[in-house]
């Protein structure tokens, strides 16, 4: 088991480190993972519901996006940090769009908590400029969580699913 207080200080040195780069760039969000530790810094998206706050300066960031318009440039909106599995990986949008779990809304999903997918398999579809997309699994495994809704709206490189590795 980690200690709990050496991840939070983890979490603290990696998020000051993001804000720090994303205030000094034109990039609009960061994603990083180090060992157990995944954090996310955007400067422009919605909060993530239920996304854990890990300390203080996780918090006073993500309040600086409740400020005006022109003070949410200076600050992130959405910060998360969640503990990864070393031995699941999580299968990402490619692109931009509407996500869908089957290919239509009477059939069945394409997968399920628990199904057995090979990589290649349709994982999903995501419907982008009036297009529908085939999203397959770049890995084997088995389906741990199903991240994304269907219907919702998927960023490109939002987690799908994720998979613990065959």
């Amino acid at each position: 088991m980690s200690d709990p207080k050496r991840v939070r200080a983890e979490a603290n040195a990696l998020v000051q480190e993001l804000l720090t780069r994303l205030d000094t760039t034109s990039v609009r969000e960061l994603e990083v993972t180090r060992g157990t530790l995944r954090v996310r810094v955007s400067k422009d998206a919605a909060p993530v519901a239920g996304a854990p706050v890990t300390s203080a300066p996780v918090a006073q960031a993500a309040h600086a996006a409740t400020a005006p318009v022109g003070a949410a440039a200076a600050g992130p909106s959405v910060i998360t940090a969640a503990s990864a599995s070393s031995s699941s990986t999580a299968i990402t949008a490619p692109l931009t769009g509407i996500f869908y779990r089957s290919p239509s809304p009477q059939a069945p999903a394409f997968v399920q908590v628990g199904s057995i997918v090979a990589a290649g398999d349709v994982i999903g579809l995501i419907e982008a400029m009036k297009l529908f997309n085939e999203i397959r699994s770049t890995k084997n495994g088995t389906v741990r969580l199903i991240v994304a809704d269907s219907g919702q709206l998927v960023r490109a490189h939002q987690p799908l699913i994720e998979l613990d590795l065959a």
